[in-house]
């Protein structure tokens, strides 16, 4: 009982799914089309149709020699009237009549035939006629009938009710579809044999063969063939199948074709289940989890993992799984970027509002220059910063919504470096610019990107570089073009980075500058950069040039930053 009261909630479960559904019914509709044209079965029909013509006609020979054989009427004996001869006059004769030679008018006797034609008819089923050879029906093997006996039919019973609509309607409809181009049989009056075409074409000694089909759709099968002896005709032997004979014969082989349907539908049936089973559910549950991760953004919601399978599944699993730890991903990104953008505007919003309320409690003019200096201060920075934050906010969308070009790094990098050389600040400090080739590397220097955005990271290590310098020192750029890509590095003599900040470097916000007063950079450049390289499949970090002092002992040199890119 459990086993079959899971079978049903099984079943049940499957049939709401609407892809179960479709899968079953074409599949179903398929082998529908197939079984109906196998059960139409048009060359099976005419294959029987013509082994009962072959077999009709054998038969209708071998009856016709039979009956033409012992049927002859004798014709060595004169029948005399004796009452007659007493009533003769001198001088008077007397001869067969007219009635005494009616007997030779037909070669044929009806009363000889009628049993050797009962024999050999009646195993076999078939109806015989016989008709001489003016077309008048002498033995019909249904009746019996010869000349001078009652035609006999065999009329419907009373109390047999009248066919309804339906099977009127069902007749017309197996009349029209059994029919073809077949003629219609029509029985016809004893005395219209030669209205049959192969009882007239028998009847000048050529046998012959028609197939028709009765009100009701049955084929019909008819063959007359003559009754000949010295190759004298005596008359024509046609011989009649009963109506239903040959579809009876089909509609046994469409029960047997019907019988394997049944079981092919419900394998296939059962098949379609499973397969259903293969597809529907993993997308049930992948559809189930797609809208847990639409209603729940604050938690992640896990997307069921069917990446084994090797199929269009596997794929839309991964594909979901990186789609939903993306989102997060930009989920906590934008919380945490919100969270930092709040409090990076708080700190300068703070000091402005204390250098507001303190200003008119100024008493010095000292003072409150002190104050406007500071109000000018923090409105810069807030510049600087809604500037950086506006910049970092619309980057993801913009590089999303930009289609990826071929970008010449030499030429963006000569752009770059020739505007940073053109603006050298008091500083000093020298900007070069080199291209290498590593082996086995491709002559030009093109990566797969956005030609502005890249450049932005350039100017902004560049930038950085230089503000870490000391005056009259070089930063140098190096374009290495390698075998799977291309990577930039920016090199600067200045202290170095501590090794604890290595990491943060490129946190937002983050700023590390001794040297410089408090708000004087957003701490966004490098972060920006970061996300631009990553946009395009890159990686970017930051390491110290190492070297020794004249003691031997180990030193930083400078910083160095760089950025690897993929090829095209």
């Amino acid at each position: 009982m459990g086993a079959i009261g899971r079978a049903r909630r099984f079943v049940a479960f499957k049939s709401f799914s609407s892809l179960t559904r479709r899968i079953v019914l074409l599949n179903l509709a398929g082998l529908c089309a197939l079984v109906s044209g196998i059960l139409y079965l048009s060359e099976f029909r005419a294959g029987l149709i013509d082994a009962r013509v072959q077999s009709l006609m054998v038969q209708g020979e071998i009856i016709a020699a039979a009956i033409a054989s012992s049927a002859q009427v004798e014709t060595n004996a004169i029948t005399l009237d004796p009452e007659r001869l007493l009533e003769l006059q001198a001088g008077e004769s007397y001869g067969p009549s007219e009635e005494g030679f009616s007997s030779f008018e037909f070669p044929i006797n009806p009363e000889r035939v009628a049993p050797v034609l009962r024999r050999l008819v009646g195993p076999t089923g078939t109806r015989a006629r016989i008709y001489d050879r003016d077309g008048q029906l002498l033995l019909d093997s249904r009746s019996l009938y010869s000349r001078g006996e009652i035609l006999r039919f065999d009329l419907p019973d009373p109390a047999e009710p009248a066919p309804t609509v339906f099977e009127r309607a069902w007749r017309v409809l197996q009349l029209w579809f059994g029919r073809g181009d077949l003629p219609l049989y029509k029985e016809l009056g004893p005395q219209a044999g030669k209205n049959y075409p192969e009882v007239a074409a028998a009847a000048v000694g050529v046998n012959d063969a028609e197939v028709r089909v009765d009100d009701r759709g049955r084929v019909v099968i008819s063959v007359a063939v003559p009754i000949q002896r010295f190759r004298a005709i005596l008359g024509v032997l046609m011989l009649s199948t009963q109506g239903g004979e040959i579809d009876e014969a089909v509609r046994a082989e469409r029960l047997v074709i019907v019988r394997v349907f049944l079981v092919a539908a419900a394998v296939m049936v059962l098949l379609s289940v499973l397969l259903a089973g293969t597809i529907a559910d993993p997308v049930r549950k992948l559809a189930s989890a797609a809208e847990r991760v639409r209603r729940r953004i604050k938690t992640r919601v896990e997307i069921p993992d069917f990446s084994a399978r090797s199929d269009e599944i596997g794929h839309l699993s991964r594909a979901l799984r990186d789609m939903t730890g993306a989102l997060y991903n930009r989920i906590e990104a934008i919380e945490s970027f919100a969270a930092d953008v709040a409090h990076e505007l708080k700190n300068p919003l703070t000091s402005l509002r204390s250098a507001v309320e303190t200003l008119p409690l100024a008493k010095s003019d000292t003072s409150r220059g002190r104050l406007l200096e500071v109000i000018q201060h923090d409105v810069k920075r807030l510049d600087r910063l809604i500037s950086d934050i506006s910049d970092a906010s619309r980057l993801d969308a913009e590089l999303q919504r930009q289609e990826a070009v071929a970008v010449d790094l030499k030429q963006l990098l000569e752009m770059v470096v020739g505007m940073a050389q053109d603006v050298r600040g008091d500083d000093g400090v020298g900007v070069t610019l080199a291209f290498e080739r590593g082996p086995g590397a491709p002559a030009d220097f093109e990566v797969a990107g956005h030609a502005s955005r890249l450049g932005q990271v350039v100017d902004n290590l560049v930038s950085n570089a230089r503000s870490f310098s000391p005056r009259g020192a070089t930063v140098r750029v190096t374009c290495r073009r390698l075998k799977d890509g291309a990577q930039i590095v920016v090199d600067d003599d200045g202290p170095g980075i501590r090794p604890d900040a290595l990491a943060r470097i490129f946190e937002r916000f983050y700023t590390d500058r001794p040297h410089q007063g408090f708000g004087q950079n957003s701490g966004l450049g490098l972060s920006i950069s970061r996300q631009i390289v990553e946009a395009h499949g890159g990686k970017i970090w930051a390491e110290n040039r190492m070297g020794t002092d004249e003691a031997g002992a180990p030193k930083v040199e400078g910083a160095r930053f760089v950025v690897r890119l993929p090829k095209v």
